[in-house]
């Protein structure tokens, strides 16, 4: 509702700026229509803004931030061997040996 009066208001002044052949009217016309224009472009970015904002219920607070930064004690596990898979200690399921690509002889003509 600001938004409009506040568009009004700019055409209203532009209109005095240039329909009066007084000097005070003129100096009242660009005072209302700058600021009038100036505030509705802040009015329209007050509203894009808002629109694109979370809600202040959604927002985590002071506590819950402490314990997200905190960090989890985890206990660490026992040093010693890796465990070993059941598939790596049956020779059937060994992996093939690497064998190395077959390379190409160098062409003469280049």
């Amino acid at each position: 509702m600001v938004r409009w009066l506040l568009l009004a208001a700019t055409i209203l002044g532009f209109i005095f700026v240039f329909t009066t052949h007084s000097p005070m009217l003129l100096g009242i016309g660009l005072l209302l229509g700058i600021v009038g224009f100036i505030g509705f472009v802040f009015s329209l970015a007050a509203e894009r803004v808002s629109a694109n904002s979370r809600p202040e219920t959604s927002m985590a607070s002071p506590t819950d931030l402490a314990a997200m930064r905190k960090p989890a004690a985890r206990p660490l596990p026992a040093p010693g061997r890796p465990p070993v898979s059941p598939q790596a200690s049956s020779p059937a399921a060994a992996p093939a040996p690497a064998v190395a690509p077959p390379t190409r002889p160098p062409s003469a003509t280049r």
